[in-house]
């Protein structure tokens, strides 16, 4: 974890003055909230009685014959995915701040559908920008949103997906900053989102290290999950980072590998590993799951590929799409396209005993999945 916003040569601030005031109140009610034991307290009491925490750990037995593959059963809470956890906290925060209205971005539409419910729940105007390929990708996700209250405005620029959302997201908040609270929902852009985003995140990373050690008397040989902006995969890392004996390995889309094919730059107010041509300018991402398609990725996960920490392998779509099928059709479980990329990278690990991040449900995917059959 890192309080100075840096995490080795990455992180920081690349923001306009407009935001620098917000930022620091921002950072300012987040120590105050970890220091704080009602702000645990609260969060506890939501996870647990709200959002179903704790999730519980599934061994997939036919999976892969061979291996013991368990899943980390994100699928499982309040909304379908792990970002719940980050948009509870962040309400709660901006509760702290005095602020009503929250902005948000989304790609696979997951994040934005937490934004709401936690909107609804707390009784805050919530706004989501989304790109319209994403839109048309996603339309359940789309329809959930409106369902609960909020207003989905779509995005028609550029490649029209997250980025472009993530964009507008920013242009409003810079607009609203006094009434507004951004509530990023992965562990991107400027101090102290990714350090905020981390440690709202962490709780799937302990539950997980606590639940494979009652399961195998041991520790996993290695952890996987999926990487786009890399929300999910930091908080599971969280729990084992510290134990150098297990593999940590994070599994970008083949189309959008920030962290495989990426370089050093700057996008959305942060220092991170980014696609990138030779003069800085950023290059479309590509993947079949809308939530991947990012050509950025957390600092951290920058800075845990550089020190040799976590290694980051990618998958293409037609792997991603056969994990998927093989999980459905072997252990009853239909999970989003995010994780099927890391459960499509499993196979090749000289490991047997083996955790997966399984972020999402993939209720979400059917049509993009049947359309490709």
């Amino acid at each position: 974890m890192t309080f100075d916003g840096w995490f080795g040569e990455y992180g920081g601030r690349f923001v306009p003055e407009t935001l620098v005031p917000a930022l620091d109140e921002l950072a300012t009610a987040w120590h105050e909230a970890t220091d704080d034991p009602s702000f645990a307290d609260e969060l506890d009491v939501l996870g647990r009685e709200y959002a179903g925490r704790p999730t519980p750990l599934t061994l997939a037995e036919r999976f892969l014959p061979g291996k013991r593959v368990y899943l980390k059963r994100e699928d499982l809470l309040h909304t379908g995915a792990h970002k719940l956890n980050n948009a509870l906290g962040q309400a709660v925060l901006a509760r702290r701040l005095g602020k009503a209205r929250i902005v948000a971005e989304t790609g696979a539409g997951q994040h934005g559908v937490a934004a709401a419910t936690v909107c609804a729940r707390f009784g805050l105007e919530c706004v989501v920008y989304m790109g319209e390929e994403d839109m048309r990708r996603q339309r359940p996700n789309v329809e959930r949103m409106g369902l609960l209250g909020a207003e989905v405005r779509p995005v028609d620029f550029g490649t029209r997906t997250l980025k472009e959302a993530t964009s507008e997201a920013i242009r409003d908040w810079i607009t609203h900053v006094r009434t507004t609270h951004y509530l990023i929902g992965s562990c991107v852009g400027p101090h102290p989102y990714p350090t905020i985003v981390r440690e709202l995140q962490a709780v799937i990373g302990r539950e997980a290290r606590e639940q494979f050690l009652a399961a195998e008397g041991r520790l996993p040989e290695a952890v996987l999950a999926c990487v786009g902006g890399g929300s999910n995969a930091i908080g599971l890392f969280a729990g084992f980072v510290d134990d150098s004996d297990v593999r940590l390995v994070g599994v970008e889309a083949a189309g959008a590998a920030s962290l495989a094919s990426g370089r050093p730059g700057v996008l959305h107010g942060a220092r991170s590993s980014l696609l990138a041509d030779a003069d800085g300018q950023i290059e479309d991402a590509h993947s079949i799951s809308a939530g991947l398609d990012y050509p950025g990725v957390g600092p951290e996960h920058a800075l845990l590929r550089d020190s040799g920490r976590a290694d980051y392998v990618t998958a293409t779509d037609d792997e991603a799409l056969a994990a998927f099928r093989r999980l459905a059709e072997t252990e009853g479980i239909i999970p989003a396209l995010e994780p099927s990329h890391a459960l499509a990278r499993v196979a090749n690990l000289e490991a047997e005993i083996v955790l997966v991040g399984l972020s999402g449900r993939g209720d979400k995917d059917l049509d993009e999945v049947l359309a490709r059959a």
